[in-house]
């Protein structure tokens, strides 16, 4: 499980050094939007040297469509990052053509077949939202689907996506819904988009504890000062972990049934279902020493 994703811009090794102390859970080298386009050249050599001998560290192409896309993809993936996070697709086709290209640029470089994993952006164009039905059993690489509402904005001509509370407005908090659906009816990881405010700690706090009580399973950052925060939002309480305990339990001592009263409420299997689910991410966390 990863619950805290680390954008970093490849063009600047400060940052890339301070990013790898930041204690995220994962980082991605960025080659798009941070990274201006003269300086694109030097900042694919700058991930292929940090990637070299690195666990979960990811890249974010320039879009697959896009000219920029296949110099980053040929110039990291020799030092085989854990996957590729796809910004600005239109479907999952864009999907399924980046997944066509790892596996010749992984046969090439005598990588394991199918191990650079893809997270796709899936709400940064409007076309996508009328297709994200299509992530379902489009690749095996599909490991998360994460949105985001600053390019579907400016692609839409708003002037804000937020109202003056700092609210999502009706149409992002749409977008941020449909990527959770999508991305449990493709059995992948859903994945809160950034809190751009990285000065307001009450604020990302609140965010990432609606993203966890919502379903998704962790949350882009833009700035290390975030990961902290983060990362304590996706770890199960102790008081939900002994709920999860007691459903279990009650319900391996009553195999038969569909449902078991609990403290003056009817438990029933969804609700089985889902303390297995919470159980097994605390084993992860816990595994990893996180």
């Amino acid at each position: 499980m990863i619950r805290s994703f680390l954008f970093v811009p490849a063009d600047s090794e400060r940052k890339l050094q301070k990013a790898g102390e930041s204690g995220a859970d994962a980082l991605i080298l960025d080659l798009e939007d941070s990274v201006n386009v003269d300086a694109r050249p030097d900042a694919r050599k700058l991930a292929r040297e940090y990637l070299a001998g690195k666990e979960n560290v990811w890249v974010r192409i320039n879009p697959i469509d896009s000219e920029d896309a296949l110099a980053d993809l040929e110039s990291v993936m020799p030092a085989s990052p854990a996957g590729i996070v796809l910004p600005k697709p239109r479907s999952a086709a864009a999907a399924v053509e980046l997944a066509v290209r790892l596996t010749a640029l992984e046969a090439e470089h005598r990588i394991e077949p199918g191990s650079t994993r893809i997270i796709s952006l899936c709400t940064e164009h409007p076309e996508a939202l009328l297709t994200l039905g299509s992530y379902v059993a489009a690749t095996e690489r599909l490991a998360g689907l994460s949105w985001g509402a600053e390019d579907l904005s400016a692609a839409l001509g708003a002037s804000t996506n937020r109202d003056d509370e700092g609210n999502w407005l009706p149409t992002y908090e749409m977008a941020r819904s449909m990527c959770l659906i999508a991305a449990a009816a493709a059995e992948v990881a859903a994945i809160e988009t950034v809190f751009t405010d990285f000065k307001n700690a009450e604020g990302l706090q609140g965010t990432a504890a609606k993203a966890r009580r919502d379903g998704f399973s962790g949350m882009l950052a833009i700035h290390p000062a975030q990961i902290e925060t983060i990362n304590a939002a996706f770890v199960p309480t102790s008081a939900e972990l002994d709920n999860a305990e007691r459903i279990v339990e009650l319900f391996a001592a009553n195999p038969g049934a569909g449902t078991i009263g609990m403290d003056g409420k009817m438990i029933d299997r969804p609700h089985l279902v889902q303390a297995r689910r919470l159980l097994e991410v605390a084993q992860q966390i816990e595994s990893k020493g996180q």
